[in-house]
This record gives C-alpha cells, sequence and structure tokens, in this order.
C-alpha cells in the first residue's frame, strides 16, 4: 500500500514505474499487514509488481501488477471536437494483471477543480494506488508546464 514518494530510489528510469515514481509504504497481504519492506524490497518487488519471488506475497491473489494511464477527458472519448481549455475532469484507465494478462479493467475518474473522486474504484488498495499515480502525474505535467513557461 504506498504511502509516501521514496526519492532515493535507486531505478534507472523512476517516471516508468507504474505509479509515475517510487512510493513507499506497508504490506497488505495477511499475515503481514501493516509490516513496512526495507528499501530493497520496494525496490526489486512493491513499485514494479509481479513479486513472485516476495516471501511475502500470498501464493493465491487476484492479480499481480495494477498498471494505470490517463486517457481522454471524457467529452473528447465521446467524440466532441477537442478544444484549447484544459478538461476539468480525468480519466484513469486501470488494468489488474494476472500473469502478464489483463484480469480486471475500467475507468476512474477525477474532477480536478473540485479535487474529488467521481468514479472511485472498489478496492481501497488499487484506489490508493490510483491516488499516487495521479499525484506523480499532475506533479510531472506542472513541472511540463513551467519549463514551457521559461522558454
Amino acid at each position: 500500500m504506498p504511502v509516501e514518494k521514496l526519492e532515493n530510489g535507486n531505478w534507472p528510469h523512476p517516471a516508468r514505474l507504474p505509479l509515475g515514481g517510487g512510493w513507499r509504504g506497508h504490506c497488505t497481504p495477511p499475515g503481514h499487514e501493516a509490516e513496512l519492506p526495507s528499501q530493497d524490497i520496494l525496490q526489486a518487488f512493491c513499485n514494479l509488481g509481479y513479486a513472485d519471488c516476495c516471501a511475502w506475497a500470498p501464493r493465491e491473489r487476484a492479480w499481480d501488477a495494477v498498471r494505470f494511464a490517463v486517457s481522454a477527458p471524457p467529452d473528447a472519448a465521446r467524440g466532441k471536437e477537442r478544444t484549447s481549455v484544459p478538461a476539468s475532469v480525468l480519466c484513469l484507465r486501470y488494468v489488474c494483471e494476472r500473469n502478464h494478462r489483463p484480469v480486471e479493467d475500467g475507468n476512474l475518474e477525477f474532477d480536478l477543480p473540485q479535487a474529488t473522486w467521481l468514479r472511485r474504484h472498489d478496492d481501497p488498495r488499487v484506489q490508493q494506488m490510483a491516488e499516487c499515480f495521479l499525484e506523480s502525474y499532475l506533479n510531472k505535467k506542472a513541472r511540463e508546464a513551467r519549463a514551457i513557461a521559461l522558454r
């Protein structure tokens, strides 16, 4: 369960991680609830998904990894003409994978002006990951906007 950004991780391309950067947090599998993995475990397993070699990973689980992406705002997805006005609702597409295949997918929606979720995931772990992904995404977009403004 990701809780806070992990700023001192050792990944070659942290922005390519499933949540847009490294995160630290606590475990959720039965018998290890609230345990804090070491930095080595966080880097090798928790932040990548597919933690089959992790001793804490349950043998039976619904999925191994969750991936997120920002898709077109709902109006653009319905074919309406795009404008230069920024989207007020972000659509986050998620895919839960098991053995490198999708087992569940869907859309979550976040209202930017109201800073609230319009459509949440029922599983609090997936929802927390979505919130972390969204934070990384919005920080990246803010950095890009600042860089453009400085040109």
